[in-house]
This record gives C-alpha cells, structure tokens and sequence, in this order.
C-alpha cells in the first residue's frame, strides 16, 4: 500500500513538510509506503498542467492521500488551491474512493477554515475523510516550532495511524469481497433558469 502526501508550501522543508513527516512516519511503521510530492514552489515554476500530470500518474498507484498546506490569509496557500482546482478536475477519477486527510499549519490562526476549504476538495470526488484524535493542524513559525507544539505531533502520529487503519480495513473489505462502490454519473441542477 502507498500514500501520497502533498505539501503545498512554498518552502520545501518548512513546517508543512515537518507534520506531513510525521504523519509518513506512523504509515510507515505500520507497512505503508509513502512519498511526499512538494507542490508549492514548483507551481509558478514548472507548467501546472505538467505538474497536474505528474500527480495523477504518482496516484495511480496510490491508495491515500494526505493534502498538506501553510495557512496564508486564513486560507490554503495560492499555489496549492491552483494545483488542487486542476488535479480535482483532471484527475478526479483517479483520486475517487481513496481516503483523504487533510492537515494545515499556521503561526497562530485560520487552521479551521483551511481544513475546511481543503476537505471540500475531497468530498467532491467521493473520497473517505479521515481523521485524527482533533482538527489535522500543528502550530508554529519554524519547524522547530512545530515540533514543540506537543498536540499537534499527537495529532499527526493518530492521523498516520487512523489512515493505516482505514487503509488496511478497506484491503481487508475487498479481500473479503466487499465491493467498492460504483461511480455514478453526477446529475447538476441550476438553481438560475
């Protein structure tokens, strides 16, 4: 098993990357290989589209997913709301039923409403949210910071090992012969005629 953990900051190694690694190390410990796709800095500078391509041929073998972003604004960052609006569109069929976690880092405020924003991604394309013992966020300005936020490394060793556990029970499901579930075709209905 495989999970793709995106991290949508603009620096590479920053406290983003340091709860997206804690999360990699429980899935790891449980059996599950993992990869950390750096998003951020590469939008404005790689073609998006490639990129785009890039993340959904990583996916195909995957079987989660952990979205990852700083809080700018109260918000996800820029660069990973553009990555997420064309990998949803582009690749929504190939993300469709694998589980989701989303977690978010900021100096002091707007983790809600970020994991808000970001979760809405994954319900749209009918993927599982998992979550941890609390919201899916660290505190701090610095990695070092962030590793002293006590709660939040809780937070993100439980939600590594939830998503091993969901995981595991999905592969056990289908080992058992539990179907997964069919893809309809989505209905649309305008509220303005």
């Amino acid at each position: 098993m495989k999970v793709v953990l995106f991290n949508g900051s603009r620096r590479e190694n920053g406290c983003t990357n340091t709860a997206l690694s804690l999360v990699a190390q429980e899935l790891q410990a449980n059996g599950i290989e993992t990869e950390i796709f750096f998003v951020g800095g590469r939008v404005f500078t790689t073609n998006i589209d490639d990129l785009v391509k890039e993340a959904i041929e990583t996916l195909k073998t995957a079987d989660g997913i952990v979205l990852g972003s700083p809080v700018y604004y109260a918000s996800p960052s820029g660069e990973m709301l553009a990555f997420l609006d064309r990998l949803y569109m582009q690749g929504e069929s190939t993300l469709r039923f694998k589980p989701t976690a989303s977690v978010t880092c900021a100096r002091r405020a707007g983790t809600t409403a970020s994991l808000d924003v970001l979760n809405k991604y994954t319900t749209y394309a009918q993927q599982p949210v998992v979550t941890s013992r609390y919201w899916n966020m660290m505190h701090g300005s610095s990695p070092e910071e962030a590793l002293r936020d006590e709660e939040g490394v809780q937070i993100m060793k439980t939600l590594g090992r939830n998503l091993a556990w969901i995981l595991k029970s999905i592969e056990a499901g289908k080992k058992a012969g539990v179907p997964q579930p069919e893809a309809e075709k989505k209905i649309f209905t305008n509220f303005i005629r």
